[in-house]
């Protein structure tokens, strides 16, 4: 029997095609494939999708509330590296942290999305954290104790693109909600370092467009699932086409409670810090030695 078993909500149920994503029923025929699937690509790809993972009948309605928090989403366009470090550092010749880009992403910040949006609903889902836990092959995740972080609407305009980049995090857990009409495509290079090994050269050839064999591109649709080890995956989402901005909800979590990001790292993203930023500076903990 599932864990999640005997745990379900009419709320969950609403929202996810539990008939074709039995969440609180994993140990089924279905279940199990499900998660056989979703480990085996991450394990082999790094990166899962899971399509129509919201019923189809709310897609509107995903896109809908997503439209009406993007005017909140703080913008500032920055010159960037992949590494998310100063720009003037001072870096050797030819490394690809020398390398900049025009970061022109929006987020909006978990204190501004509604309690009662769709994205919202599921973030704070124990059935869902349980179920994207056992995607990773992970025995539980936690939200993050950032009042700003964890659950954000990431908005691309059109005209700009969110470059390429390293996650901090291990995995990423993300959803289309609008697409645009052209471009804003994820491209990703799976593998492309890891914990021991930066991999300069990849990353380079990757910047330098010299990298073709080394990216992916992946088709995604409102209301897919996507499940993304970004912390060795270099990926971006290419520049937007069209009148229509590229929004997707991010659900961030950790394995360990409490949480919180960098004053830093927080006022680039969202333009403001809180007492709860200041008050955690400082005991943040690295599993590794990378250079972000």
């Amino acid at each position: 029997m599932s864990t999640l078993e005997g745990t379900t909500s009419a709320t969950l149920e609403g929202i996810v095609d539990t008939s074709r994503y039995p969440l609180t029923d994993l140990g089924n025929a279905a279940g199990r494939a499900i998660l056989a699937r979703a480990r085996r690509e991450l394990a082999t790809d790094g990166c899962t999708v899971l399509p129509d993972f919201v019923r189809p009948d709310l897609r509107e309605v995903l896109r809908r509330e997503g439209a009406a928090m993007a005017p909140q989403a703080y913008f500032d366009v920055e010159t960037v590296n992949v590494y998310n470090v100063d720009v003037g550092a001072e870096l050797p010749e030819g490394h690809p942290g020398r390398r900049t880009f025009r970061r022109g992403n929006a987020f909006v910040a978990r204190d501004r999305v509604p309690e009662d949006a769709l994205i919202s609903r599921l973030y704070s889902h124990p059935v869902f954290q349980r179920f994207v836990a056992a995607c990773f092959g992970l025995p539980a995740l936690h939200e993050l104790a950032d009042p700003l972080s964890g659950l954000v609407l990431n908005v691309i305009a059109p005209g700009m693109e969110h470059p390429w980049h390293f996650d901090t995090n291990e995995f990423t857990v993300s959803m289309l909600t609008q697409e645009p009409q052209t471009g804003g495509v994820f491209e990703y290079c799976p593998g492309i370092r890891s914990a021991e090994d930066e991999r300069f050269e990849d990353v380079r050839a990757v910047l330098d467009g010299r990298g073709e064999r080394l990216v992916r591109r992946l088709p995604l649709h409102p209301g897919d699932l996507q499940l993304f080890q970004g912390r060795y995956a270099l990926h971006r989402v290419s520049p937007v086409g069209g009148d229509t901005a590229r929004h997707s909800a991010i659900f961030a979590y950790s394995e360990r409670p409490g949480v919180i990001g960098s004053v830093a790292r927080t006022r680039q993203l969202f333009g403001r810090v809180l007492p709860a930023h200041l008050a955690a500076e400082g005991r943040a903990v690295r599993g590794d030695r990378l250079l972000d």
